[in-house]
């Protein structure tokens, strides 16, 4: 398992339900295109599962 996560959002929350909002807050993504890096685990994991088709994901080795 990778230790670490590269996210970026790559869609657009316009129109989103606001649980789907909160969540990529949450995950500290703001902007579209922008890339966060988040430590791998089951909670971040969760998240990214449950807003997959808003953002990619990139595993690092750190």
């Amino acid at each position: 398992m990778a230790n670490k996560l590269e996210i970026t959002l790559t869609r657009s929350l316009i129109g989103r339900p606001e649980d789907q909002r909160t969540t990529v807050r949450t995950l500290g993504l703001n902007k579209v295109n922008k890339s966060i890096v988040q430590e791998d685990s089951p909670a971040i994991r969760g998240m990214v599962n449950k807003v997959s088709h808003l953002v990619s994901v990139k595993e690092l080795d750190a």
